[in-house]
């Protein structure tokens, strides 16, 4: 698992759109990547829902959100358009960026889904603060809150 202070691998991967996106594209910039098991889920849904009913607070802090999951293009643009999201869902169907972030893997009814895991990045493109095993239920206002702090440092 990535670590604070660990460079975040360079990856691009499409959006929900077929867009490529590239951490080259947020250089300078604060990013938050947040990878979650699975398109259309419950815990899923929450997230990408508070994600996109936060989006302003975070483009106002000038942070980036982008959300990862094995799902497909095709799979993301559903998700996005059946509940409105407006951040980038991005598609790491060979979990190449998964693996190299060292997220975990955990069993639930027989099927093991990829542990809902988030990176801060800073401007410098490294790795600020990890949470692993996240709770979706306010996740997005404990990330602005303690980005805003390490900003303010």
């Amino acid at each position: 698992m990535l670590e604070a202070g660990d460079a975040f691998p360079d990856f691009s991967l499409p959006n929900q759109d077929g867009k490529k996106v590239s951490l080259g594209d947020f250089a300078g910039k604060w990013l938050v990547v947040y990878f979650y098991p699975k398109d259309d889920t419950p815990g899923c849904t929450i997230q990408g829902q508070s994600f996109t009913a936060t989006k302003s607070h975070f483009d106002e802090a000038g942070i980036s959100v982008v959300g990862v999951s094995k799902d497909d293009v095709d799979s993301h643009k559903s998700f996005c358009n059946k509940f409105g999201f407006t951040i980038d869902l991005l598609a790491d169907t060979n979990a190449e960026l998964l693996t190299a972030c060292g997220v975990g893997q955990s069993e639930y009814k027989g099927t093991m889904y990829w542990d809902r895991t988030s990176f801060v990045i800073g401007p410098n493109g490294r790795v600020q603060k990890v949470y692993q095993k996240v709770n979706p239920q306010g996740h997005e206002r404990t990330l602005l809150e303690d980005i805003r702090e390490i900003q303010a440092q």
